[in-house]
């Protein structure tokens, strides 16, 4: 891991844990190298963060367009793994960088839902999982956050001091999703989802 970005990860855990106590599960379940997407539950603007900070390793983000207008936000969170995705429609440009670091032996992280829950739910999973799966061969990590749309909902302008559970669920191989369809993949994913969710409810 490079030295800035445990930098700033132990940054994040200092003002994360006293504020939400974020509890982390499954670091077990993350690959100790190669590539792998994990794909996680969309609750608040935390979540990347909440994501990387308990991990051993460095972890890519594709971050929405809009949050690489300004030019000091921008070189934060380059130095930081991101890489831009427009919103709407299928970003091709996006989606070859997301496979190529994924071959490059890198962690990515996708939120399939396209955008932060505006009720605190589990929202359906887009087509664009299944596109770069397959095309990086890689295999996939469900996570599932909770307690950050209580911390910190869409639309607030405060934010609330509540506890964080992160729980990363049993991969599913690339031999495993070549049995499943698209929408089948999803499924598996959606199921994983509720089952992690529900293990962090003791915690949050």
């Amino acid at each position: 891991m490079r030295l800035w970005y445990a930098f700033c990860q132990m940054v994040c855990w200092i003002f994360f844990l006293p504020l939400f106590r974020v509890r982390v599960l499954g670091r077990e379940n993350i690959p100790v190298a190669g590539g792998a997407l994990i794909v996680s539950n969309h609750q608040s603007f935390f979540d990347p963060v909440l994501i990387g900070v308990g991990l051993h390793r460095e972890v890519h983000y594709m971050a929405r367009e809009s949050l690489f207008r300004n030019a000091l936000f921008r070189r934060l969170i380059v130095s930081l793994n991101a890489f831009p995705i427009k919103r709407e429609g299928v970003d091709v440009a996006a989606v070859r960088e997301a496979i190529a670091r994924i071959q490059r032996g890198r962690l990515l992280l996708v939120f399939p839902e396209g955008t932060r829950t505006r009720d605190g739910s589990l929202g359906p999973i887009r087509r664009g999982l299944s596109l770069i799966s397959e095309r990086a061969h890689a295999t996939i990590v469900p996570a599932v956050i909770r307690g950050a749309y209580e911390a910190w909902p869409r639309g607030a302008g405060m934010i609330r001091p509540r506890r964080i559970g992160v729980a990363f669920g049993r991969p599913i191989s690339v031999e495993e999703q070549s049995r499943m369809t698209s929408r089948e993949l999803a499924a598996v994913v959606a199921d994983r989802w509720k089952s992690l969710r529900s293990s962090l409810a003791i915690y949050v």
